[in-house]
């Protein structure tokens, strides 16, 4: 029975000192790299995935990138987001990754750029954002704007409230001058 324990231990450390050599080895040709969509236009964003990073974060960085990725996840596989560059002319480019073990190298090819342009999107919002308001967000905002200025209402408080203002200091002054204060 001691011999079969030795044996079975002796292939799980085996299994486990040659399994990153192995991943490294995948990694290195770029099998571990993925690019959704496959063949990216300048100016699209693009998702890349990695396998075989030990690390919860990586680096992607490609000279047809606007900036670099940087790629998250868990249990050695991590994504990420970019954006090509619209001045990127069609054709391959490297993608370098940089693990926390390891260096994966993969490629892009990025396609002709298409002839009509995509319309640009609006700098302010057209309607009302839909934040929780309800019925008062889409209402106020189909309401013509007004300036609302003082009316009679506003005078008649105003005079109201210098007259109290009034009685009260001349009350405070003849308590004074008669000295009970």
């Amino acid at each position: 029975m001691g011999s079969l324990r030795l044996t079975l231990c002796t292939a799980v450390l085996a299994v486990a000192a040659f399994a990153p050599a192995a991943q490294a080895a995948q990694a290195a040709d770029g099998g571990g790299v993925s690019v959704t969509p496959s063949t990216p236009a300048p100016g699209a964003d693009l998702t890349l995935r990695v396998t075989g990073c030990a690390g919860r974060t990586a680096t992607a960085s490609s000279a047809a990138f606007v900036a670099d990725a940087r790629l998250t996840g868990a249990d050695g596989s991590l994504t990420g987001e970019t954006r090509v560059r619209s001045s990127a002319q069609p054709g391959p480019y490297d993608v370098r990754i940089t693990c926390a073990d390891l260096e994966v190298k993969g490629r892009i090819t990025v396609a002709a750029a298409t002839g009509g342009t995509a319309p640009a999107a609006p700098a302010t919002p057209a309607a009302p954002v839909d934040a929780g308001g309800g019925w008062t967000a889409t209402h106020l905002s189909a309401m013509e704007p007004h300036a609302v200025t003082p009316g009679a209402g506003h005078a008649v408080t105003g005079l109201v409230l210098a007259g109290v203002a009034a009685v009260a200091v001349v009350l405070r002054r003849s308590r004074r001058s008669c000295g009970t204060d």
